[in-house]
C-alpha cells in the first residue's frame, strides 16, 4: 500500500512539473497591457475620442434570422481580444473623467 502511495506521489509531482513548464515564459502583450492600464485621461478631447472609439457593448454579437426563424447566433467576439479588459478600463476612466472633472452628462455614450 505504501508503494502505491509513493508511486502516486511521484506521478502527481511529475504532472505538476509538466504543467508548470507548459506555461509561456514571456507574455509579449504585457508591456502594452501595463501601458494601457497606466494611461491617465487629463484632456477633454481625448476623453471624448476614447469614449466614442471604444463601444459600450460588443458590436459583433448577432442573430442570423431568416423569415422569422433564428438560423444561427454569432457570439460576442470581443472577449477573444487579449486587450479587452484594458480597453474597457480605459473607456471607463475616460467616462469618469468627463463626469468628475468636466461635469458632463455621459448618457449619450451609454
Amino acid at each position: 500500500m505504501l508503494e502505491i502511495i509513493n508511486n502516486f506521489t511521484v506521478l502527481n509531482n511529475q504532472s505538476k512539473s509538466q504543467k508548470q513548464t507548459n506555461k509561456p515564459d514571456f507574455d509579449f502583450l504585457q508591456p502594452l497591457r501595463k501601458w494601457l492600464d497606466s494611461l491617465e485621461i487629463q484632456n477633454r478631447k481625448l476623453a471624448h475620442f476614447i469614449a466614442k472609439l471604444i463601444p459600450a457593448d460588443c458590436p459583433f454579437e448577432r442573430d442570423i434570422v431568416l423569415r422569422g426563424h433564428k438560423l444561427a447566433h454569432i457570439p460576442p467576439l470581443c472577449k477573444i481580444n487579449p486587450l479587452y479588459e484594458q480597453f474597457v478600463g480605459l473607456r471607463f476612466r475616460a467616462l469618469c473623467y468627463l463626469v468628475d472633472q468636466c461635469g458632463e452628462d455621459i448618457q449619450s455614450y451609454c
